[in-house]
This record gives C-alpha cells, structure tokens and sequence, in this order.
C-alpha cells in the first residue's frame, strides 16, 4: 500500500467529492448525482478555488481518491485577531475507514493551519455521527460549544 497523498482538490475530482459527500446516512439525503454535477456545485468549486482563505482538498490512495474534505481560514478579533482553521465536510471512502487514513489526513490538515498561523483549529460534526465524534476526539478535538444552524 502506498503512503496517502493529501492535495488541493481540482475540477476533475469533483464527481468522486460528491460521491464520497453522500456515502453516509446524512450525505445520502442532501446529495444528488443524477445525469452530471449540478451547476451549483460548480460555482461553489470555482468560488473556493479562487479564494486564498479556502481550500478544497483530497486524499488519494494508490492513485485514486479516497477523502475529502474543506479547509477555511477564518479572520477573527478574538484571541487577539487571531486566526482559526474551520474544517467542513470531511469524509474517507466507507470501504477505507478504520485503516488510520482519516488521521493521516486530518493531521496534514491542521499541519496546513499551523503554516498559515492559525492559533485554533475548529471543527463541526452532526450529534448522529458517532463514529466521528468517536474519531474526531480520539485526535484532541473538544465538544467545547454547541452549535446551532437554520435553514434558509
């Protein structure tokens, strides 16, 4: 097995990031691949590659891809203009979790953070979701706030 590679997303993964986004019960009921990748979709690929403070990204293994996950570099006058790192989306191939690749790739992540001086990491994941508040502990992540959304 080779070692994972960890990158910026392009346009062309764009089909296997939707892919894996709905390769979980929650993923399954907002993601849709029917006959293409949806327009929307495309802009907000296009928004993000364009932006410095936003990072699409993958991890591929042995050639193909296997994770992905958002990166977002948030400004802040809190902690003294500190920044934080905000990770959205994350996901490993359900046939691949459990082999260690969701660490391997969540420390690139927070390694790209440091680079960028950013003083905190922060991250969301859905209270159904015990497998990942299991994995996102086990990595030092605290269920230090609870979060609130509202549907527009």
């Amino acid at each position: 097995m080779n070692d994972l590679v960890c990158r910026e997303a392009t346009l062309d993964d764009l089909p296997r990031i939707i892919v894996l986004l709905a390769d979980d019960a929650l993923g399954k009921g907002r993601e849709h691949m029917t006959s293409g990748i949806d327009d929307r979709c495309v802009s907000a690929f296009r928004a993000i590659e364009a932006s410095p403070d936003q990072m699409q990204t993958v991890a591929e293994l042995d050639g193909a891809v296997v994770g992905c996950m958002q990166l977002s570099l948030l400004p802040g006058l809190s902690f003294h203009g500190g920044w934080r790192g905000q990770i959205e989306s994350v996901r490993i191939a359900s046939e691949q979790r459990g082999k260690g690749l969701g660490h391997q790739y969540l420390a690139w992540a927070i390694n790209r953070f440091r680079e960028r001086g950013c003083g905190l990491v922060q991250l969301n994941t859905h209270k159904s979701r015990a497998n990942a508040i299991r994995f996102y502990k086990s990595l030092g992540f605290e269920a230090s706030h609870e979060g609130f959304k509202l549907a527009l």
